[in-house]
């Protein structure tokens, strides 16, 4: 399948100017408006082979920067500006793959920014939110204070979750899902941490685990269409 690969600069209206990286396989079927999280950029290996392994089962990413990571500042920005970005990047995504089934959301941070702005002004054309790995809590202070706003989204969602995810404990998180109902789905991922690495010990590799992830979350977005 030919796979191509765009730089772009997305403009966020009052904030400033982002780069962008656009993963486009021919006749994609959906695009995933894909935000990194709060310690890495869009270019991190992790964004780059969920990137490729999406775009080698027939799936577009928009990955985008930050702008307090694009600036290199070392503190994430604030939600509103967050919000600004992430809705710059979904209109990017609407004018770039026309036609194409919209799906938004991302690695921890990015994946929370994204449901809150959902959460407070549905983002336009998006289908359902996909979370790779989110960060319901501080770690080793496990809460559910961070879900209260997903009450608020009416499109469906995916977690992918390991079960050893130290941002998300099970204990807390399942009973956040089942209160969703059936716009929420949960995928955990046994013995993956918040990256989805696996131990020794659990007989797989870390490439094998995140091939789950990323099974799983087209799975679930052919679901969707």
């Amino acid at each position: 399948m030919a796979v191509k690969t765009k730089e772009l600069k997305l403009d966020i209206e009052r904030i400033g100017t982002v780069s962008a990286i656009l993963t486009q396989p021919d006749k994609a079927r959906a695009c995933y408006v894909l935000a990194h999280g709060a310690g890495a950029d869009m270019r991190h290996a992790f964004m780059q082979k969920v990137a490729d392994g999406l775009a080698a089962r027939g799936i577009a990413t928009l990955r985008f920067n930050f702008p307090y990571m694009e600036d290199k500042k070392g503190r994430p920005d604030q939600p509103a500006v967050a919000h600004a970005a992430i809705r710059a990047a979904v209109a990017e995504a609407a004018r770039i793959c026309p036609g194409v089934m919209l799906i938004a959301g991302g690695k921890s941070f990015g994946g929370r920014m994204t449901s809150q702005a959902q959460a407070k002004a549905p983002l336009p054309g998006v289908k359902g939110l996909a979370f790779l790995g989110f960060p319901l809590h501080a770690a080793k202070k496990p809460s559910s204070e961070r879900a209260e706003h997903l009450a608020g989204i009416a499109i469906p969602m995916l977690f992918l979750q390991g079960t050893r995810d130290g941002l998300a404990d099970l204990g807390h998180l399942k009973p956040v899902i089942a209160s969703l109902g059936a716009k929420a789905t949960l995928h955990e991922v046994e013995g993956g941490d918040h990256s989805f690495a696996v131990l020794k010990k659990s007989g797989r590799t870390n490439d094998e685990a995140l091939t789950e992830v990323l099974d799983a979350l087209v799975a679930w977005i052919d679901q969707l269409a």
